[in-house]
């Protein structure tokens, strides 16, 4: 039996074999080679953000919970590329591995689904309960609704709605991206960027490999979209200033018009009671100057303490 050309390293969950399949078919397409059977070769593995199921993000050590085995695989050679959703990424990766490609973004935005007839955040009854994990959509919802209480709810696309549907809450806050690569882009009502900025990366599937794999290298640079690359390396270039954890609610998204990279970036604190907000415009190839300069003026502001 011919070895695959390429091994990609996942998590088993649906949506990330979703994007593995993604991958694939990009690869595929830039490398017709690649479309014979058995070129490609998917490999999921279980992380630990997908064992520690009970728990917060921020209590069993947040960014990298999703990638830390992914990466493990990497390096020892298990795999030769991992695929990711670029949120999950810490802002650096470990020595030998880089982000090679990013494919096209898709809708960074989160979506409100509501039990009853909400249609938008303003429209939830006094004191509901919106169900997230993420601490970046709990400050976003209670700043603006400080009467709404909030719950964590983990698992699944799947698993989350049913949980919904049974009562945990009254309303769930979930990522438009992840939805329309499921085939539920029917569900929820979206919530504009000026409401809930996005994560950093949010939307955007990036692919990992060895630094010094030439070969692969060579084969991702022919996918990687190079206006998703230069607006989610803005954004991870301001997180990385910041040193962004699970701990700290912060946000960052940014867009090209033209040859103009429009990047806006925030923290807030877990309660929503303080949120401190900028932006900043220039040159798109100036990307990671605009988010580290994003990053020093939010660090700047926010003094000593603010981040956990």
């Amino acid at each position: 039996m011919t070895s695959p050309v390429l091994r990609i390293g996942t998590r088993g969950s649906k949506l990330a074999l979703a994007q593995a399949a993604l991958v694939c078919d990009a690869l595929k397409a830039a490398h017709p080679a690649l479309a014979r059977d058995g070129a490609l070769e998917i490999v999921a593995i279980r992380t630990t953000g997908d064992r520690e199921q009970g728990r917060k993000l921020s209590e069993i050590g947040g960014k990298g919970l999703f990638t830390k085995e992914i990466e493990e695989q990497l390096l020892d050679g298990t795999v030769d590329i991992g695929v990711h959703s670029t949120k999950d990424m810490p802002t650096l990766q470990p020595a030998g591995l880089a982000l090679a490609a990013f494919l096209p973004r898709e809708d960074p935005r989160d979506v409100l689904i509501a039990r009853g007839d909400a249609r938008a955040i303003a429209d939830l009854k006094q004191g509901a309960t919106v169900a997230t994990v993420a601490l970046r959509r709990q400050a976003l919802l209670l700043h603006r609704r400080p009467d709404l209480k909030v719950e964590p709810i983990r698992g699944n696309v799947d698993t989350r709605l049913r949980k919904l549907q049974d009562g945990a809450a009254d309303a769930l806050i979930l990522a438009r991206a992840g939805l329309n690569r499921l085939g539920r882009g029917d569900v929820g009502v979206v919530i504009p960027v000026d409401e809930m900025l996005p994560a950093v990366g949010q939307g955007a599937v990036c692919i990992e490999c060895r630094s010094d794999d030439g070969r692969v290298r060579d084969l991702l640079a022919a996918i990687d979209h190079q206006a998703t690359a230069r607006c989610v390396r803005a954004e991870i270039a301001m997180l990385r200033v910041l040193d962004g954890s699970c701990r700290t609610p912060i946000a960052g998204h940014a867009v090209l018009d033209g040859g103009q990279l429009w990047l806006r970036a925030l923290v807030a604190r877990p309660d929503g009671s303080e949120v401190i907000a900028t932006e900043r415009r220039g040159a798109a190839g100036d990307g990671d100057a605009l988010g580290v300069d994003a990053g020093e003026e939010l660090r700047r502001r926010a003094g000593p303490g603010f981040f956990g």
